[in-house]
């Protein structure tokens, strides 16, 4: 594989690769620990709260990126992926408890589910995103995926407080037919929440976390409804990429120089 790499960040080395050991596992989901339980509230079955590890029945089977800072030895950044094969072995795809996914698994193309992206506080905003991504451009390549999908999450459960910024991605962003997952039945939430002449888009945009616009900076949809995740204490949209339909300059922004 080869998405091990090692860049500058703020004159820290940062190297990702895929965690290899039960340790190195542990450390991100020690990291998913302190940013979705402790910072955001989450909550959910197999949270070992005496650890500090924020995990679940799926871990095992998903690969882990982790992005750890040399200098110190930290776990900085984590990225979990699941490829069409560890899905089957694991009877289908995390997002399948919230959406349904026929369109995607029906369509003949590789899927890659991503999930469970979260950056330690002191490194937002800088680099270490950028080349999380950058070792998925790799992965990716490396096993000839066609479509990336996952869930993303506003935080709170609140949809009338996040009605302007779900309403715009429903407007501006609405997968095509043939690639719209849709909220299951029991839990659909409508996102087209604000009349047309009441939809600030620019308020609307300053709302939406970064990882969701990242994915719409290179041509990602949403799906159809929200998913109030209450064990989560959050609010989850479903991003679908094609990466066919990435164009020259998402595509290089996307991919970055290819590693060998």
């Amino acid at each position: 594989m080869s998405v091990n790499s090692q860049v500058s960040q703020q004159g820290d080395a940062i190297s990702v690769r895929i965690a290899e050991t039960e340790d190195e596992l542990r450390a991100a989901q020690a990291l998913r620990y302190d940013v979705f339980v402790r910072e955001l509230g989450g909550g959910g079955e197999m949270i070992d709260h005496t650890a500090g590890l924020e995990r679940d029945r799926c871990d095992p089977y998903f690969d882990h990126l982790i992005a750890t800072d040399t200098d110190t030895g930290a776990v900085v950044g984590v990225y979990r992926v699941l490829p069409p094969e560890r899905a089957a072995a694991m009877g289908g795809y995390y997002s399948e408890d919230e959406y349904d996914l026929s369109v995607l698994t029906g369509s003949g193309r590789r899927l890659l589910e991503l999930g469970r992206s979260c950056l330690h506080r002191d490194y937002r905003g800088g680099a270490v995103m950028y080349h999380l991504w950058a070792a998925l451009a790799d992965y990716v390549a490396d096993h000839d995926i066609d479509i990336l999908f996952g869930v993303a999450s506003f935080h709170g459960t609140d949809v009338e407080a996040l009605a302007q910024p779900l309403s715009m991605l429903h407007r501006n962003h609405l997968a095509p037919p043939d690639l719209r997952p849709r909220v299951v039945a029991d839990h659909y939430q409508r996102m087209d929440l604000v009349p047309d002449g009441q939809l600030d888009r620019k308020a609307a945009m300053r709302e939406i976390p970064a990882l969701i616009k990242a994915y719409l900076r290179l041509g990602g949809f949403v799906g159809d409804g929200a998913f109030i995740d209450r064990d989560f204490n959050t609010t989850d949209i479903c991003l679908v990429l094609d990466t066919a339909k990435l164009n020259e300059k998402q595509s290089r922004i996307y991919t970055g120089p290819r590693r060998t």
